[in-house]
């Protein structure tokens, strides 16, 4: 403890630059701080300060010691928060934004979280919108596709794939394709993408001399619910998330097309803003998602920080 002392006053003295004003942070007189750094340099064998009666400054050997020492205390200041968190009762609203989609996996599994955390207070923004988590305080976020953040950190979520569906009495009229240049001619309900307005290639994989099918668009819409409904109609064929199309594939209302010529997987991730002391609330949510929505490992995403443009598969590209 002593040690720990003595380390504590050093750091301290060499960040503000006097052993008068470590005192007053410290709650110790600027002769007990004195005392503690030079009991500090005999136990290491070093002088750490060049001391003056005008100037306190550190030695090389001081400069080295202190970027150490500055490490060690940051790190047992962050197990004393940890440890202060994983106790601490986890209360208070969560602001979570998501894909608007993505009800159709969360919603199932709510309840049992609602119920096994009653003091946490759940505020869900269901909008393709593709938000800044830093700038409007929220709490944890659900996206797919490119995530080009260093600030955020990310827990790897549900893969999907994207389908190619259309309602059997689309096919009924118009014949179901068999291969992909068969697609020539058909209508196609389109998805444009909130952010970018760009609109969603088709998912297929063309042989190296094949060439892009040409389909009219019948209709292009930018959210996903209304392109199933629309497909479901009969208006067309549409791309989709599997999770979405697996309901109306069940029951008969949707077919899928053209399976073995898809390559369109697709990945959520669970994103929080990086901080070295995650609360509880945010703890739990994230531990809770990973558990229901088939996560995979915890990872920092060493990328450039553009967070507010990050793509979403899905929704917000």
């Amino acid at each position: 403890m002593d040690r720990l002392g003595g380390l504590t006053a050093f750091v301290r003295t060499a960040d503000l630059g006097s052993f008068v004003a470590a005192g007053r942070v410290l709650g110790l007189s600027a002769s007990a701080v004195g005392k503690a750094v030079t009991n500090l340099e005999k136990d290491v064998g070093v002088r750490l300060f060049q001391r003056s009666t005008r100037s306190l400054r550190l030695t090389e050997e001081g400069r080295l010691f202190h970027e150490r020492c500055r490490r060690v205390l940051d790190d047992l200041n962050d197990a004393e928060a940890s440890l202060a968190s994983a106790i601490a009762v986890p209360r208070g609203k969560l602001r979570v934004s998501v894909p608007i989609v993505t009800y159709h996996l969360l919603l199932p599994v709510l309840p049992e979280f609602v119920e096994r955390y009653p003091e946490i207070e759940l505020d869900l923004d269901f909008n393709d919108r593709v938000v800044d988590l830093i700038d409007e305080e929220v709490d944890v976020a659900i996206r797919s596709g490119n995530l080009p953040d260093s600030r955020l950190m990310s827990r790897t979520l549900r893969p999907f794939q994207m389908l190619l569906c259309a309602a059997p009495s689309y096919l009924e009229r118009h014949g179901t394709p068999e291969c992909p240049r068969e697609l020539d001619g058909h209508l196609a309900i389109r998805f444009r993408y909130p952010n970018s307005r760009k609109i969603q290639d088709l998912p297929i994989t063309l042989p190296p001399e094949g060439a892009e099918p040409h389909l009219h668009t019948a209709l292009t819409c930018n959210n996903m619910e209304a392109l199933r409904s629309t497909v479901i109609a009969g208006l067309g064929i549409g791309c989709m998330p599997d999770f979405l199309a697996r309901a109306p594939v069940a029951d008969g209302r949707l077919r899928t097309i053209l399976d073995e010529h898809l390559n369109a997987p697709g990945q959520f991730h669970l994103l929080w803003p990086s901080s070295r002391h995650l609360s509880p609330k945010v703890r739990v949510l994230v531990d809770f998602l990973s558990e229901k929505l088939f996560a995979e490992t915890c990872e920092r995403l060493p990328v450039a920080p553009e967070a507010a443009s990050a793509d979403n598969t899905i929704a917000a590209e």
